[in-house]
């Protein structure tokens, strides 16, 4: 199965357990009256607009480069990311805004125990959908899939918490409790829309790929020293899953281009394997020594262009 099959079926499956989930707790929060319950649904019938977000994005990055976007079209995961951020956002500022408003005129309470077996189903099936997007996003590099699976995990935490806190307002006899609780999921949710939006800008403005991507970029470069001088000018950056490699390569001059080329194609090939979805441009460039009038190894303490970053 390719990767863009299982990122697709990965965001079908998501869309479907979020509608389901979606509309088991909206009965609840009507069945309770509770604002945790209601809070959560919320959460979770913004989480269809996302997940609807996430399947179109995905499709579309998946399309093959084309004459108005020779690079492809991976960003569209990343503007499926920060979409979802500012949706998390919204409803965030939304449970804010009606906790303090239970607070300050308080709110009617009835069948929580039916609130807290709807919540304590959805944090397992949330579990297990969980689990599935954070692989399939590991395997493919998925950010838009990273950011779904991100979903389903808050939901996890806020509907275990809301369970233990629904707990204590029928034990303690405290309504007000509540509202409380729903502030903290709150600003819980806040602070993941923060990071998305974090994730997701640092692929809009091209921020480089990890050290440790780079590193084995010199580490497969330093393996085919035999055949090259130097490389410089090394830069990465993301496009959703897709990431684009281009750097300078300095070869002996009395190469034929013929066989420069073929050394850039064995280059690319293997960067390509190694760095799974990767888009690699080699620019060759040749060696500039002036006392060199044959083909000989290069002094390697000696080299003809600075190696650059």
């Amino acid at each position: 199965m390719t990767n863009s099959t299982r990122k697709i079926r990965a965001a079908r499956t998501s869309l479907a357990t979020t509608i389901i989930l979606t509309g088991l707790k909206l009965l609840a929060a009507l069945a309770t009256g509770s604002l945790a319950v209601l809070s959560s649904a919320i959460d979770s019938l913004l989480d269809i607009f996302m997940s609807s977000a996430n399947y179109f994005a995905i499709r579309q990055a998946e399309l093959p480069p084309d004459p108005k976007h020779p690079f492809g079209h991976g960003k569209f995961e990343t503007l499926a990311t920060i979409f979802q951020a500012m949706m998390i956002a919204l409803s965030g500022l939304w449970i804010l805004y009606e906790s303090t408003q239970r607070l300050i005129h308080g709110s009617n309470l009835a069948r929580l125990e039916e609130g807290m077996v709807v919540l304590l189903i959805s944090s397992v099936v949330s579990w297990k959908i969980a689990s599935y997007l954070k692989t399939t996003a590991k395997a493919t590099e998925s950010s838009a899939l990273k950011a779904d699976a991100l979903h389903f995990s808050m939901d996890i935490y806020t509907n275990i918490a809301l369970v233990g806190g629904l707990g204590l307002v029928m034990w303690l006899d405290t309504p007000w409790l509540d509202p409380v609780l729903s502030l903290l999921v709150g600003c819980y949710i806040l602070f993941e829309a923060y990071r998305l939006v974090r994730y997701g800008m640092s692929d809009i403005l091209d921020e480089q790929l990890p050290d440790s991507i780079r590193q084995e970029i010199a580490a497969i470069i330093d393996l085919h020293q035999a055949h090259l001088i130097d490389y410089h000018r090394l830069r990465t950056r993301r496009a959703g899953s897709q990431k684009i490699i281009d750097f300078h390569l300095t070869v002996c001059k009395h190469l034929t281009v013929k066989e420069a080329h073929e050394i850039a194609d064995h280059l690319e090939e293997r960067i390509r394997t190694r760095i799974g979805g990767s888009d690699v441009t080699i620019h060759i460039e040749p060696c500039i020594r002036s006392d060199c009038n044959e083909r000989q190894p290069c002094p390697k303490d000696s080299p003809p262009l600075e190696k650059g970053s």
